[in-house]
């Protein structure tokens, strides 16, 4: 089995463990750990496009092949590791919307006031840009929330529809690097 195999199953279990996660997550009435799931699942993404975006077949193997062993990823010619921001930056440039859920899903990783939902909501926590961002793609591509001022309660029936969105994506992705592809096309 090649490198770039064991991700895609790597990145495709994670999915599918994330998926059954959501269910019970959603179900359970745990918002928080939701958006935590759905940070996980952005994760995944912004690596993916990431290796889809390096077109030196050598270099992307190389970083495969870290992923894969569980070495960081570091910058072509260089030991400066490849940070989150770089990929997420990048990410953001294909769909606006990966910034403000990067984002978010990371208040709810760390422990931070996000955690305190149920007394103050974190949606009112975020800059007025992220917000507006958020609702933009929420009302776009999930149908809602309708409300003029939603809540973090107004957007919490929509979560698994996000993390479906998000997983749809991903697994595009998944399939191009899979296939030796690039971006062209897109």
């Amino acid at each position: 089995m090649t490198a770039t195999e064991q991700l895609v199953r790597q990145v495709r279990s994670r999915t599918a463990d994330n998926r059954k996660a959501i269910a019970l997550l959603h179900g359970g009435n745990l918002p928080g750990q939701v958006i935590g799931v759905l940070r996980q699942e952005v994760d995944s993404l912004v690596r993916v496009i990431y290796l889809l975006s390096i077109h030196d077949r050598i270099r992307r193997d190389d970083l495969i092949h870290a992923a894969v062993e569980g070495r960081t990823w570091t910058a072509d010619g260089s030991r400066r590791r490849i940070t989150d921001r770089d990929m997420v930056d990048l990410a953001q440039q294909l769909h606006g919307w990966t910034e403000s859920v990067y984002s978010f899903g990371c208040a709810f990783i760390h422990l931070s006031k996000m955690h305190d939902h149920a007394h103050r909501d974190p949606f009112l926590e975020l800059a007025e840009e992220d917000r507006s961002a958020i609702l933009s793609h929420m009302r776009q591509y999930h149908g809602g929330p309708l409300a003029r001022s939603p809540s973090f309660q107004d957007l919490v029936p929509y979560l698994p529809h996000v993390f479906e969105k998000i997983a749809d994506n991903l697994e595009c992705y998944v399939q191009k690097l899979e296939n030796d592809e690039d971006f062209e096309g897109d």
